[in-house]
């Protein structure tokens, strides 16, 4: 998996949630930007009218976030009943762009023996307020502390990512935020549409991202995520279009939240193009002709990717993440949130090399001590492959093979990366022959790539960026005609080198066992290890299975099979209905369940969930 740095703009219509929502809460939905403006407009008059001076309204967002339209309708608006506005940047009370850019040479390293395209850094661990010129951020407390006791009927705009830090909240009136999409905040970025916190002018878009990613997101996430939990927010913005917004007020949001967390759902999936990319989901999914191939698809990254309610004749699109903030503990369980800080712990995505021309990168993933270490991040980096479709000689490359010189094997990785020289890394690299329904766990330390001619299900631990070291990738270029880059450096540091075929298959592939079953259903656990907090299992049945969530969040993923309906049995309305490989989370707090098929022939789903003891690993 990487960084979404280039999502295909593709939106995917079908991933869409219906959960059961009270008229009034479906009535309060104001649609459309004009409109949102209005209302405002109107809701500041009526606050002028009970106030003895000044009203003052925050405008806060998350990255990417475009507030000046919304401004100058207010000003029209206003202007009209003769009320004067004025707007303040908050992006004048920053540090300065060099000021900031030397305070986060820790984060953002620039050694390219290292790190040859400088993809990785450092997760910046403090807040908005560290970004900020300490002087310049009292005079506009003191100025917004005058202005409001004096006795002037205006408004005072104050706008831009932060400006609803904890010191300012109290001299607002109100408070909006709006929030952006994982992918369209890099859509935005690539069209040049905001810059990073603090600079004047936008840095080239792979720096901007990479800043974004250690830095930006991080301060701009944790506010987002106070203003939830401290309930400071009075209306949110779905401003994923910014000529056509949503206002919720701060009731409707909560109440769509918590409706939705009370279903099995599906997120928004993200498309992405690549070198090896296949052609399985491109052609099962109706990918648009403009795309080249599909290699990754993110349906359940959770920093990357959306999800959609339906609201009466309204659909709203808000970052999945921001859903995750706001109901933690019904979606992932009490433990779940406690152990790992609140963040979503599991990643899925499909890597799809069907028909491809290609391999993946020969590669390895760092762990716990060295993501900490070195990136500040919260663990490990695990993966695993279920294999869901193969074509001819499909293979997927796992371990070294026995007696082989890791050493030498590394010797010529880096050989190659100085001097563009081939590797034999079949002479090396352990492979085992793809088929459906094979698990394949990979505990960071493990060498591996899903070879061409299949479609895997990936599943992966919790960390904030993507460490995925490259050490031979056959020599080819991008899609943009450049080398790919390579990280020997890394990934000699990291790689496990007693992890051979026997120890692989001892460990890494292992037979499924059965757990319980009956008529004609069983669950089988198909991957567990010490090394993984995760399990991995599969359901398999003929009409029906039951299940109880015990408190711990599931994933099911249709494997094999046309079409499936995953109900409450408490409350049947709480359901989805799910098409072959869609991924979709039964919240923690749904309790037993059952998954009925829609059509004729058996069905296949592989679940994941927390491993029973997970609260007691070491992520």
């Amino acid at each position: 998996m990487s960084f979404m740095f280039n999502p295909h703009p593709y939106d995917d219509p079908t991933a869409v949630n219906r959960p059961k929502l009270d008229e009034g809460t479906v009535r309060s939905i104001l649609s459309g930007t004009k409109e949102t403006a209005g209302y405002i407009s109107d809701l500041l008059i009526e606050k002028l009218k009970n106030n003895t001076g000044p009203v003052v309204l925050a405008l806060d967002g998350y990255i990417g976030a475009q507030f000046r339209q919304m401004i100058n309708l207010l000003s029209q608006n206003l202007s009209q009943k003769s009320i004067q506005v004025t707007a303040l940047h908050f992006a004048d009370v920053y540090k300065s762009s060099a000021q900031l850019d030397a305070e986060f040479t820790e984060n953002l390293k620039e050694d390219r023996e290292k790190d040859p395209v400088l993809l990785f850094g450092k997760l910046f661990k403090e807040n908005y307020e560290d970004l900020l010129d300490k002087e310049k951020l009292a005079r506009l407390e003191n100025e917004l502390k005058d202005t409001k006791a004096g006795e002037n009927h205006n408004v005072i705009i104050v706008y831009g990512n932060g400006c609803t830090i904890k010191r300012l909240r109290p001299l607002y009136d109100l408070v909006l935020y709006f929030d952006v999409t994982p992918k369209e905040v890099i859509l935005r970025a690539k069209k040049g549409m905001f810059t990073n916190l603090g600079d004047p002018i936008a840095k080239p878009v792979k720096s901007l991202l990479r800043r974004c990613y250690y830095v930006d997101f991080e301060v701009a996430g944790h506010l987002r995520w106070d203003l939830i939990k401290s309930d400071a927010i009075n209306f949110y913005v779905v401003s994923n279009d910014p000529d056509h917004l949503y206002l919720l007020p701060r009731e409707s949001f909560s109440a769509i939240t918590s409706a939705l967390a009370k279903y099995p759902f599906r997120c928004k999936p993200v498309y992405l193009e690549g070198v090896w990319g296949g052609h399985y989901i491109r052609k099962l999914r109706n990918l648009p002709d403009s795309m080249v191939n599909c290699a990754w698809v993110f349906d359940l990254i959770p920093l990357e990717v959306s999800i959609i309610v339906e609201a009466g004749k309204h659909q709203l699109e808000f970052p999945f993440f921001t859903f995750v903030q706001k109901e933690g503990t019904a979606l992932m369980g009490a433990d779940c949130v406690k152990k790992f800080g609140g963040y979503f712990p599991i990643r899925f995505n499909y890597d799809d090399s069907y028909h491809s021309s290609g391999n993946m990168s020969i590669q390895v993933h760092s762990g716990h001590d060295y993501n900490v270490e070195n990136y500040g991040e919260h663990g490990r980096q695990d993966e695993s492959y279920y294999v869901v479709t193969t074509g001819h000689d499909a293979k997927t490359y796992i371990g070294f093979n026995e007696d082989v010189d890791p050493d030498e094997f590394i010797g010529e990785a880096k050989r190659s990366e100085k001097e563009f020289t081939p590797v034999d890394y079949r002479k090396y690299v352990n492979h085992i022959h793809s088929r459906p329904g094979v698990q394949v766990m990979l505990p960071a330390g493990t060498i591996h790539s899903s070879g061409r001619n299949q479609v895997v299900l990936e599943i992966g631990s919790l960390t904030i960026g993507s460490y995925t070291y490259k050490m031979y990738d056959y020599l080819r270029a991008d899609l943009d005609g450049k080398p790919r880059p390579i990280h020997t450096y890394h990934g000699e540091k990291v790689l496990r080198k007693e992890r051979t075929t026997s120890w692989v298959n001892e460990n890494l592939v292992q037979e499924p066992r059965i757990i319980r079953s009956g008529d004609d259903w069983a669950e089988y656990i198909i991957g567990e290890h010490d090394l993984l907090y995760f399990s991995l299992r599969r359901f398999e049945f003929e009409k029906t299975i039951e299940d109880d969530t015990k408190g711990k969040f599931h994933v099911l993923t249709l494997v094999d099979g046309e079409k499936v309906i995953i109900q409450s049995l408490d409350d049947p309305e709480r359901s989805y209905k799910q098409n072959y490989l869609d991924v979709v989370v039964v919240p923690a707090n749904m309790g037993r369940y059952v998954v009925r098929n829609l059509g004729n022939q058996p069905v296949c789903i592989h679940k994941t969930m927390l491993k029973d003891g997970f609260i007691n690993d070491r992520t």
